[in-house]
């Protein structure tokens, strides 16, 4: 299909969390793959996870867009810039159409498609219901002025019978087009565990699966009229704004290394993004393997799964030794959650505890419910080589695990007046250079962060090749 519309874009909402949107959705991005689209993936909200998925199944990398993260000029930036050379950007939301941090619904899916003027299709499960849905389709219609809501996907129907009475009863009670209907699946085609889908690097059957979903919506969804939809879009006011800021020394003077395997993978593409266009070269490293790392100047340990790898990465005394020692020595190391989470003395998972890196006397348990879950937000209270005191922290927290720490001669930088952190809503623990705590950061919120830490890197750098001892203190 020719698309006329610049950027031709879909919001794929559900009534909550479980609608089966995000199946749906990358079923949609490689049914448009398989077309023949170059397909752009967003996610609504701090998620890594379906993210992830989003960009296995459309072949591109996906970025998150959130009204709380970064402001609505950061977002049309942002996806203008990410739309350049593609045909189709699928946005997929999150929890509810409507749900927000309070009661105006605030930052939600409906506030994210207004900023994008994108058209929403709303994803609902079905399961024992009939004519009722056309009643609660029609209450989202009204509920919030300016929604570009067009349809529904009718999702889990049990039958001929039921998708008869489903779509005439939305279409005689609404005038929103049915899209299609899809049937319950036998069988999860991605399994899930405690976090949601179950990690790709733990799953042999990914380009099946996709296969199947793509069939799977081709079989039964109007992907013409989906397309005609996105086609439909208002055009933007703007051009977009450049979203990093200019680095003030040289590209490539420092060496910041990101470990990237099964046990830390959640990053934003544009933190990696923003390190580099402050003047850092990126390196891939590992913590279950025992290769050799090259020299670097600072190291970033994102989010993941480390109960998953807790044996493995216990087990790598040499990269657990490695990381404390370079702490001690004052290289820069920027830790969320699961590298939080590595950094500590023990992880207990299952009842078993695993030695982790040390270079904090706190020990993390795992729960089989969150200990902390959604929006972050707090000022910085200490000096430290990436924020500057009275910083406002935006960010969020997803976490099964919880240190209960209440060792008082721990540094606690980090404030929060909304989250629980790692201790008594405290968070950001300081040991030397290293940083670490649960709370995720999206770059776009915080521009001196990238700057700060190849900063901090380069000062480290240099006080390696003339032997002076860095200082933790000293942020542009």
């Amino acid at each position: 299909m020719k698309f006329i519309t610049p950027y031709p874009r879909l919001v794929l909402a559900g009534l909550s969390g479980g609608s089966g949107k995000t199946i749906v959705s990358l079923g949609i991005c490689r049914a448009a793959v398989d077309a023949g689209l170059k397909v752009r993936p967003f996610k609504k909200g701090p998620d890594y996870i379906d993210a992830h998925w989003l960009s296995l199944a459309a072949r591109a990398s996906t970025s998150n867009l959130d009204p709380f993260l970064f402001s609505s000029e950061r977002i049309l930036s942002l996806f203008q810039m990410r739309m350049k050379a593609y045909d189709l950007a699928v946005i997929e939301g999150n929890r509810g159409l409507f749900d927000g941090k309070d009661v105006e619904g605030s930052c939600s899916t409906a506030e994210l498609a207004r900023v994008l003027r994108a058209p929403v299709i709303l994803i609902v499960n079905c399961t024992k219901v009939t004519r009722t849905m056309a009643a609660i389709v029609m209450g989202c219609q009204m509920f919030e002025k300016d929604l570009d809501l067009q349809g529904v996907i009718l999702n889990r129907t049990a039958g001929t019978r039921h998708e008869n009475i489903l779509r005439d009863s939305i279409e005689k009670y609404t005038d929103l087009k049915v899209f299609g209907s899809l049937p319950k699946l036998l069988h999860n085609p991605i399994p899930e565990r405690h976090m949601g889908l179950i990690s790709d690097q733990e799953f042999e059957q990914t380009e099946r699966a996709f296969a199947d979903l793509s069939q799977f919506v081709r079989d039964n969804l109007d992907m013409r009229a989906l397309f005609e939809t996105a086609d439909s879009a208002h055009t933007f006011s703007c051009p977009p704004q450049q979203i990093f800021p200019q680095a003030n020394i040289s590209t490539n003077s420092v060496t910041i290394g990101y470990v990237n395997d099964a046990a830390l993978w959640f990053y934003y593409p544009e933190n990696l993004e923003a390190l580099r266009a402050a003047g850092a070269r990126l390196v891939e490293l590992s913590l279950l393997h025992q290769d050799d790392w090259p020299a670097i100047d600072g190291l970033y340990l994102g989010g993941g799964f480390p109960e998953t790898q807790a044996h493995r990465l216990a087990e790598n005394n040499v990269i657990r030794e490695r990381v404390l020692t370079l702490s001690k020595n004052g290289l820069p190391i920027y830790a969320e959650c699961g590298g939080f989470m590595y950094l500590c003395r023990d992880l207990i998972y299952d009842g078993v505890t695993y030695p982790m890196a040390g270079v904090f006397p706190v020990v993390t348990t795992f729960f089989s419910k969150p200990q902390g879950l959604g929006y972050v937000q707090g000022t910085v209270q200490s000096k430290n080589p990436f924020y500057a005191q009275g910083t406002c922290i935006h960010g969020h927290e997803f976490h099964y695990s919880c240190s209960g720490s209440s060792n008082k001669t721990l540094l606690l930088c980090l404030k929060l007046d909304r989250g629980q952190g790692v201790c008594e809503h405290m968070d950001f623990l300081l040991s030397n250079n290293t940083l670490a705590g649960y709370t995720h950061m999206h770059a776009l919120s915080h521009p001196e962060w990238a700057l700060n830490f190849v900063s901090a890197a380069l000062r480290y750098k240099h006080s390696q090749q003339t032997e002076i001892s860095p200082c933790p203190d000293i942020r542009i």
